[in-house]
């Protein structure tokens, strides 16, 4: 078997390792913030949002730490496909409500928002893939 040497540890890496890590705590410290956009179809959200919590920590440790970097940037990207569906949920919301009251800044602003950080899931997901080291 042979063992690839582990991808060099990059700004973009370091950069994605912190993202996993605020939005990680955030995710346990006021779980109440991401269960709206746990898809309706799942079950248990609150659980969801604690294990997507706590695999963007363990996530952003791998990434850290040469060892562990190339297994750790498959588990990111594969973390960020799946809370696609979560980020999508965001938008249809933010949508919803803007709807109910077009003329509120804010819900224009929020749904803008969402609309804009969708596609940097896509960036995201190759620094993940950068860190497999292939």
């Amino acid at each position: 078997m042979r063992v690839m040497a582990a991808a060099p540890l990059t700004a973009k890496i370091v950069g994605l390792a912190t993202v996993f890590v605020t939005s990680g705590v955030v995710h346990l410290v006021r779980p109440q913030v991401f269960e709206p956009i746990v898809p309706r179809s799942l079950p248990a959200r609150r659980e969801l949002v604690y294990a997507s919590g706590v695999a963007e920590i363990v996530c952003a440790t791998g990434l850290l730490v040469p060892a562990t970097r190339s297994a750790a940037g498959w588990g990111s990207a594969t973390l960020l496909v799946g809370v696609l569906p979560a980020n999508v949920q965001m938008s249809v919301s933010a949508y919803r409500r803007m709807r109910r009251r077009p003329e509120d800044r804010r819900r224009q602003l929020t749904f803008a928002g969402t609309l804009v950080r969708l596609p940097l899931q896509w960036p995201l997901i190759r620094v993940a893939l950068s860190a497999t080291g292939r």
